[in-house]
């Protein structure tokens, strides 16, 4: 089965946004295989993006079990940490800021809405016969 030329989709990377992403994703992944990098974050980016299932990848982008195989790795590798993690450090130096963070802060209703607070005893199950059943 042959595939079809590829088309251009929304969730595709630019040219810009593929220069800035390449060198990263080589020192993270490695070696090149025999399927374009870009080809596969593309799709990788068209099933976020859309929600679709994997095997549903239109026919322009690489295999979907090429494509899958390729994001199961990079994710238990880590790779997509040391992406995201150098793509930030790289947009803060170019903001003129430091690496990292120095400072957080967590607003009253974020940390309201973390844990149900009180004692166990306040939230003791009913005897009510019908939400038991």
């Amino acid at each position: 089965m042959s595939r079809k030329k590829a088309e251009v989709y929304a969730s595709d990377l630019s040219d810009e946004q593929w220069e800035l992403i390449a060198p990263v994703l080589h020192i993270a992944v490695g070696r090149s295989g025999r399927v374009s990098r870009r080809r596969i974050l593309n799709a990788i980016f068209y099933v976020h993006r859309t929600g679709c299932q994997w095997r549903f990848l239109p026919q322009s982008y690489p295999h979907w079990k090429t494509v899958y195989s390729c994001f199961w790795r990079w994710q238990q590798s880590g790779a997509w940490d040391v992406v995201l993690d150098t793509l930030r450090v790289d947009m803060r130096y170019e903001q003129g800021r430091k690496a990292r963070p120095t400072a957080a802060s967590v607003d009253s209703q974020s940390v309201k809405s973390t844990e149900k607070g009180g004692l166990v005893a306040m939230t003791e199950p009913k005897s009510c016969v019908g939400a038991s059943a």
